[in-house]
């Protein structure tokens, strides 16, 4: 099968998806039973299988699935919106017991992103990160999650894991991926000086969920596409997230500021590539865009989606199990030798420091 042809195809799904508008690009369709069947799995590897399912409302019906895919199809996306439901039951009760004792933890990604697309129960979701912004807040937090008789585990990065309702929970002690060590003075001042906002999950819940302001959400959400796509890799969901953000937020942002900033968290090589993403690859309009700044090609963003998907799950490496810990961390610096010319051309500084980290046994 002609792989250009079939990402060609999925990234125009997604476009039409994304943004609920009409196909922009048939020349890639029709496609045969195969081809579809390999766009179905396209989809699920980078978790957008809700998002091209919603592209597909916009195809004649001479161009659709076959009709197998397409039953598929259909029930991996309300496999897709139970587990969204399912994820803000948690998210409440979660929320609830945390309030009920006094603290408020900032949602990262998630539902709060989900929150700004026109559909929020076809994005797929993940894990719930949560992040407390002082100590005692992050310490008070795990008490009472132990007093559910819930084991916590605690990661290299510092953040501690559990299981709640069969959920995967992450409790953070910062709020950006950005590993220099000269910057969270800075980003602290920031943070400070931004703050955070409330939403609302979807009816019939009335719990109001803490997130980081337009400002900061954009950042933290930038930060961790770069994050990872110096890593293990990154998958069209973050990619999305972005885009979608970028929509929805742009008119509450001082692009001067915001070009300000990325310039001194070392974003200036970066941001460009992921700004030629957004609009060429994933249809943002230009005007979206939280500063102007665009390379003139996203060809080398586009290889690491393609190769690593969903954060690298995608990779023999990455699903190898019961190996020590040692041959864990060997695994993950070996991906970082493979990226290390990619790495070393948008965010040396980062690069230098993210190593130092991984050295240190935080990763």
């Amino acid at each position: 099968m002609n792989s250009d042809k079939l990402q060609a195809a999925l990234l125009t799904l997604l476009r039409s998806g994304l943004w609920e508008k009409d196909i922009d690009d048939f020349s890639c369709f029709p496609l045969s039973a195969e081809e579809w069947r390999e766009v179905f799995r396209l989809s699920r590897q980078q978790t957008v299988t809700g998002l091209v399912y919603q592209g597909l409302q916009y195809l004649p019906n001479g161009t659709l699935p076959p009709e197998p895919v397409l039953i598929r199809w259909t029930a991996e996306v309300d496999a897709i919106e139970r587990m969204n439901r399912k994820m803000n039951e948690t998210l409440s009760e979660l929320y609830l017991m945390f309030h009920s004792r006094g603290l408020n933890p900032i949602l990262q990604k998630g539902q709060g992103v989900a929150q700004f697309y026109e559909k929020p129960l076809l994005r797929e979701c993940g894990d719930i990160d949560l992040y407390f912004n002082n100590s005692r807040a992050f310490s008070v937090a795990a008490v009472y999650v132990r007093l559910h008789k819930i084991a916590l585990k605690k990661m290299p990065d510092k953040s501690l894991f559990y299981l709640w309702n069969g959920i995967e929970v992450e409790h953070h002690t910062r709020l950006f991926d950005l590993h220099n060590p000269f910057l969270q003075c800075y980003l602290n001042k920031l943070e400070r000086e931004k703050g955070y906002e409330h939403f609302r999950l979807l009816p019939p819940s009335e719990l109001k969920i803490s997130i980081p302001s337009p400002f900061l959400n954009l950042l933290m959400l930038d930060l961790h596409i770069l994050k990872h796509a110096l890593g293990w890799g990154i998958g069209l969901r973050q990619l999305c997230d972005m885009a979608r953000a970028c929509y929805k937020l742009h008119e509450t942002i001082n692009t001067d500021e915001m070009e300000e900033t990325c310039l001194k968290l070392g974003l200036e090589r970066w941001n460009p590539l992921l700004h030629a993403f957004l609009t060429k690859h994933l249809g943002l309009p230009s005007s979206c865009l939280p500063y102007g700044a665009t390379a003139p090609d996203a060809q080398p963003l586009l290889d690491i989606i393609w190769h690593s998907g969903n954060f690298g799950y995608q990779l023999t490496d990455r699903k190898a199990s019961g190996q020590s810990i040692w041959k864990r961390k060997l695994r993950t610096a070996n991906i970082f030798r493979q990226n290390l010319s990619f790495a070393r051309r948008y965010a040396p500084k980062e690069t230098f420091w993210m190593v130092c980290d991984l050295l240190k046994g935080q990763f």
